[in-house]
């Protein structure tokens, strides 16, 4: 942070998910990794980088990358959804504490095929749009790029 400062914005992104299994056939130590990775990366990254940007006076966003299944659930990874309710959470809690400038969103991408969900679900995760397709579908957020769509 030497060269580049304090900040403005913040992506929590990293993520894991559990093999497909019933919650009681989850092992302790995946359950765990799950919610070590999703839940308290998210908070560790919070309370390092937040009270930098407070003290900095930083006006930024905080973006914690959450699920669809951190709002509804799905069956055979508990401890996925579990830790992105625990995200959906923490990011409405964290809102009500930041001062005025910042701001803190849970961001649900949708279901993407990426290793992870390859991961989970095997060659099903194709039903699924890479990455590389929902490019094509990205606003810019370059100023030019929303004024054109104003006028």
């Amino acid at each position: 942070m030497e060269k580049t400062g304090v900040p403005d914005i913040i992506v929590n992104n990293a993520g894991t998910i559990n093999k497909n299994n019933k919650i009681w056939e989850v092992p302790p130590e995946e359950f765990d990794s799950v919610l070590d990775t999703n839940v308290k990366g998210t908070a560790n990254v919070l309370r390092h980088f937040v009270p930098l940007m407070i003290a900095a006076k930083k006006q930024g966003i905080i973006v914690n990358i959450s699920s669809g299944w951190g709002r509804s659930g799905a069956a055979l990874v508990a401890p996925y959804c579990a830790s992105k309710w625990a995200i959906e959470g923490l990011s409405r809690s964290v809102a009500k504490e930041l001062p005025e400038g910042m701001a803190i969103v849970a961001l649900n991408p949708g279901v993407i095929n990426t290793d992870m969900l390859a991961s989970c679900f095997g060659t099903s995760a194709a039903l699924y749009q890479a990455p590389e397709a929902w490019y094509e579908h990205l606003v810019s957020l370059h100023p030019s790029r929303i004024l054109q769509s104003v006028f």
